[in-house]
């Protein structure tokens, strides 16, 4: 889980191949860098033309503080693309034994809007969810992708405790966003990460 403090907080998403090695070393190194894992990333259809040349599995990173973290995306990284969610507002959170499951979603949704008060205490009642934020999302790629994904800014990050198995995970989220559904607020997924393990 990410630690409170200054700063702007967040994950970022870089591919997992024979270049990330120097990447993970000077995250292992950094103070900035909290937690890394290897992921599985499974994207929903609806996403897939907005991640050309997507990889299945990345180094997931969470960060203390975006500053920083665009230098070693650009020393360290790689040709193919990577992305970094910063968290706008938390909806809450609260203590959990290991993470097992990351799962974003688009909304049409902002920060001020009332919906987003029903919208977090519909998912505080999913006991196994244990951080809840809004957030914004940042392609990081030499070249920008053909199309702009159009709700970077509306993004809802779930942190979700692992129990049996990464189906189970992504059944219990789905469940997760049908009951958002009926409280009349549409979460769409827009990808998911299914942790493989934890290099830091």
């Amino acid at each position: 889980m990410l630690s409170s403090g200054g700063g702007t907080q967040g994950y970022v998403c870089t591919p997992h191949d024979k270049q990330s090695g120097l990447l993970l070393e000077n995250w292992n190194e950094s103070g900035n860098v909290i937690d890394i894992y290897f992921v599985t990333a499974t994207f929903s259809d609806e996403s897939i033309p907005y991640f050309p040349n997507k990889a299945n599995h990345y180094m997931l990173a969470s960060f203390r503080d975006i500053t920083g973290i665009l230098e070693d995306i650009k020393r360290y990284n790689m040709d193919r693309l990577s992305f970094m969610f910063s968290f706008s507002s938390p909806l809450f959170e609260r203590n959990g034994d290991r993470l097992n499951y990351v799962s974003l979603y688009f909304t049409k949704y902002t920060s001020g809007d009332p919906a987003i008060s029903d919208l977090a205490n519909a998912i505080a009642r999913r006991e196994r969810v244990k951080k809840a934020s809004l957030a914004q999302m940042q392609l990081l790629a030499a070249e920008q992708p053909k199309f702009t994904f159009p709700y970077s800014k509306n993004l809802v990050i779930l942190e979700v405790e692992g129990e049996a198995t990464h189906q189970t995970d992504q059944k219990y989220c789905e469940r997760t966003r049908r009951d958002v559904a009926r409280k009349g607020i549409a979460l769409n997924n827009l990808v998911s990460f299914s942790i493989l393990e934890k290099l830091r």
